[in-house]
């Protein structure tokens, strides 16, 4: 028995799941991959056209600040919509809850039902949830509408997340010519490796390897940059 009794205890404490609501973490991952690969992308096609080290300097910078702040208003809009709708629907169940809550609780003790549990029981469940009207605006919303009231994403995290994980990504191609490189290699191998590097650190996140999602990462950023590079190289050409 205290061995078994141990091996519960174990489980309880190793039995935990990863974050996979917060607000935070798409917006920080998808910002900070593209912040690399757009800045990438950007600066190198620009340098496909033959101009100084001043003027990709000026694109790379200009590009961060730019992408920073439309990645910043676009998830802080996306995210407060987002927020405003789950608001609205579940101001419709509060009053749906105020004006029906015999049917409400009838619903809720169907649903029980419907998932294996005794006609009986289900009622007797949904009664004893039913009394208190903030409890079972939670239950509604979390089997109607999938969301969990307490724990809605925040705008403002969202939009912080994206403008500091975009600036941080857009800043590594830029870097190596801040420092006093006059040529694009170095931007390029420093982006490189930050790309293979967030994919890595992505999969500690996920089910994939942390070598397929840095090879994966850096291919589709290796191979945007090569595009805008010959096109800027077509672009200046023709210039």
């Amino acid at each position: 028995m205290d061995n078994e009794a141990s091996l519960h205890g174990a489980h309880r404490s190793n039995h935990t799941h990863r974050d996979v609501n917060g607000g935070w973490l798409r917006p920080a991952v998808f910002g900070a991959m593209d912040g690399l690969v757009s800045n990438l992308a950007l600066m190198t096609g620009v340098a496909g056209g033959a101009v100084d080290r001043q003027t990709i300097i000026i694109t790379g910078l200009a590009g961060l600040a730019a992408g920073a702040f439309s990645m910043a208003a676009g998830e802080y809009t996306s995210v407060a919509s987002q927020r405003e709708l789950v608001q609205a629907e579940l101001d419709v169940e509060r009053r749906e809850l105020r004006k029906f809550p015999e049917d409400e609780m009838a619903e809720l003790a169907a649903l029980y039902e419907s998932r294996g549990v005794d006609r009986d029981l289900a009622r007797q469940v949904a009664e004893q949830l039913s009394k208190d009207p903030e409890l079972a605006l939670e239950i509604h919303a979390r089997e109607e509408l999938g969301v969990d009231p307490d724990d809605l994403p925040s705008p403002m995290v969202a939009a912080v997340s994206s403008f500091g994980s975009f600036a941080l990504g857009a800043l590594l191609p830029v870097l190596p010519y801040l420092l006093g490189a006059t040529v694009l290699w170095p931007a390029v191998l420093v982006a490189l490796a930050g790309l293979f590097a967030c994919g890595a650190l992505v999969a500690r996140v996920t089910a994939r390897t942390w070598w397929y999602s840095g090879l994966r990462q850096l291919l589709l950023g290796g191979t945007a940059a090569a595009l805008t590079y010959g096109l800027g190289s077509l672009f200046g050409a023709a210039v």
